[in-house]
Formats: C-alpha cells, sequence, structure tokens
C-alpha cells in the first residue's frame, strides 16, 4: 500500500514536521480577513524579546546549514560562526564577512523595538550583498544593475505597480521573505500604521493601514512568492528554532494558506486547521458505483490524470483521462479499489467496486 501511504502522508506530514503546540491557533479558526488578520496578532505579537547581540549565538540556532556552516540566503560563501563574523570593518566582495540583515528594513520601523531584533525578519547575510540591497524593497527585475554570485539581483523594478529600485533573492527563498512580511505586519499590527507616520524613509511594501497594511502590488508579489515557493523543511526548523528561542511563532510558516485568506483569493471564507488540506482536494464523483465495464468522471477540474490502485497499493492503470471522462475497468477483477485523480499538486482518492 505504499503509493496510497506515500498519498495520504504528503497530505497530512506538513502538520506533523511544523509541530505546532496543541491549541495554538484555535482562537483563529472561522474568522476571515481583517478579523483573521487580528486573531493571529494576538497570539503572536507577545514574545521573548532579544537583544540586538544575542542573535550572533541566536543564528547558530536557526541559521545553521547540515554542514555546520551558516545559512546564507543571499549567497552562496561558505562563512564560519564567529570566524566569519562582521567586526565593523571590511565587507567590500562577498563572502568576507556575515552581518545581520533586517529584511525588512530598520528604517521602515524607525529602528523601533521588540521588532529591532524579531529573529523571524532577521537572518545572518552576505555583509556586501547586504549593503548593495541596503533599504530597498524586495521585487523582480528584467534588467539588473547588480547580479550576485548566487543570482540575487539589484535593479529597477519590472513587477507591475512599483517601478523603483528593488532587490530580488533568488526563487528558492521567495517564499520565505514573503512569509517573514506577512508575519511582520501581523505580528506588530498594533503600531504598523505608525511606521509610516513621519517616517523619512518609509517602506515602499506599506499603505499606512492596519489592515491589509501591504499595498496592492506587494500583496500580490508577496502572494505570488508564498505560491511558487512553497514551506521547505529549512523553514519549518528554522520556525521550531524561532519559536525555541522567542517562544512565537510564524503562522504563515504552519500554515502558508492564511495569506490568501486574508489578503488573496479565500477573502470571506471562515479559515479552518485543515484548510490546506481541502484546498488540496479535487473534487469529483464517479459512476455506476459498483461498475461493470466503465467509470464515468464528473469534476469541475481540468487536465486531470487518474491512477487506479489496488487496496494493497499497486498501480493497475495510470494515465490522462480522456475527453469523454470515462475509464475502462473491462481488465479488472471484481472487488474494490482506489481511484486517484489528480490535476497540478492536487489529488484525491476514492474507492469504487468492480462487480461484473
Amino acid at each position: 500500500m505504499k503509493k496510497l501511504i506515500t498519498f495520504l502522508f504528503l497530505s497530512f506530514s506538513y502538520y506533523i514536521i511544523a509541530a505546532v503546540p496543541t491549541g495554538y491557533y484555535n482562537v483563529a479558526v472561522g474568522k476571515s480577513d481583517a478579523a483573521l488578520k487580528t486573531q493571529l496578532y494576538t497570539i503572536i505579537s507577545a514574545h521573548t524579546e532579544r537583544s540586538y547581540s544575542n542573535l550572533w549565538t541566536d543564528f547558530q540556532t536557526t541559521d545553521k546549514r547540515a554542514d555546520g556552516k551558516v545559512w546564507d540566503m543571499y549567497s552562496n560563501c561558505n562563512f564560519t560562526f564567529g570566524t566569519n563574523q562582521d567586526s565593523g570593518s571590511g565587507g567590500t566582495t562577498e563572502c568576507e564577512f556575515y552581518n545581520r540583515e533586517h529584511s525588512f528594513p530598520k528604517s521602515w520601523f524607525k529602528d523601533g523595538t521588540p521588532m529591532y531584533s524579531d529573529l523571524f525578519h532577521l537572518y545572518p547575510t552576505d555583509k556586501y550583498v547586504n549593503n548593495v540591497r541596503g533599504n530597498d524593497g524586495y521585487g523582480e527585475i528584467s534588467n539588473p544593475t547588480n547580479t550576485l554570485i548566487n543570482g540575487s539581483k539589484s535593479g529597477t523594478s519590472s513587477f507591475p505597480g512599483y517601478s523603483g529600485i528593488v532587490f530580488e533573492p533568488i526563487d528558492e527563498y521567495k517564499g520565505d521573505l514573503a512569509r517573514g512580511y506577512f508575519y511582520m505586519v501581523t505580528a506588530y499590527e498594533n503600531v504598523v500604521v505608525s511606521w509610516s507616520t513621519g517616517n523619512t524613509m518609509p517602506s515602499p511594501h506599506l499603505n499606512s493601514t492596519k489592515y491589509p497594511a501591504l499595498n496592492s502590488w506587494s500583496v500580490a508579489l508577496f502572494l505570488k512568492w508564498n505560491n511558487q515557493d512553497p514551506v521547505s523543511t529549512k523553514e519549518l526548523n528554522r520556525n521550531n528554532a524561532v519559536y525555541g528561542i522567542q517562544k512565537n511563532r510564524n503562522p504563515f510558516i504552519d500554515h502558508p494558506e492564511l495569506a490568501e485568506f486574508i489578503w488573496g483569493t479565500r477573502k470571506g471564507e471562515p479559515w479552518s486547521l485543515t484548510s490546506a488540506v481541502e484546498q488540496l482536494k479535487v473534487e469529483f464523483s464517479i459512476s455506476p458505483n459498483p461498475v461493470q465495464n466503465e467509470l464515468t468522471i464528473k469534476s469541475d477540474e481540468t487536465n486531470l490524470s487518474y491512477s487506479i490502485y489496488s487496496l494493497n497499493g499497486q498501480t493497475l492503470q495510470e494515465e490522462q483521462l480522456n475527453l469523454g471522462r470515462t475509464i475502462s475497468v473491462n481488465e479488472l477483477e471484481n472487488g474494490m479499489y482506489l481511484l486517484q485523480l489528480k490535476t497540478g499538486n492536487r489529488k484525491s482518492i476514492q474507492k469504487f467496486i468492480v462487480s461484473k
């Protein structure tokens, strides 16, 4: 039953790996839009504040690669903790030193606390690349003025809605950084409006409101990155590590679908703890059941493929669903089987019986 078990594991393992404390998000269940964002704020806003100097040690727990080196999302450098730590000089080329990068620049929140040392938007990054990025927002670039060693870029934004200078990280980390921004405007919902008031270096991503907090082009950009770069094991592990230090979590890592419920295509829908799994389902019905010769599939989905498994997990038939949405079962003996329909990364399974 290997394939069936694999399917079920992929559907639900996310919740196991994330190690979310029981009941952590319960008060947010049933909420939507601004109310959902506010409930998340009540859950995550209180946390253990770190001193800025603590971060050097914290990074050894939150951002250590499997080989023990510094996990830097801005470069491919092999930094050693401590040895290559920024001491205040140098950093004129890549791979000299790493420092403490406010992925959400500190000038945007007027150097305020506790956000100044909040690990959910602070990362160890190459000092030179950090300086290239400066206080620029994130974005996408067609014609970069700078391209760094790992492929990160800086230059004029080509993303619709903004034409200023931006920094574009590599695809592998775009979702990480987008979810960090969703966290920042949620965890600091009570002060996010004040960040733009009288600020000489305001964020190009904020719109001076409590909700939606992010302006429309930034919502579009970060939702795109959130969907295109799913949560990785690295990100899950970091969320758990930061929770161990700060005693709060990034809900957009634990439940990345939350962004769609607050800013995206699922606004107006009440969120639940199983919303992510429900969204992965392919809705379909089969008839007749039991079947003699041919199954007929009814579904609003497009580009469907199917697989038929025996109850012990053996694949018996597998191909693209035809235009007539019928599946011949003439080669199957009497008994019970499992039919899986799939489109993209979404899939569902139903049982059917062959009785000739």
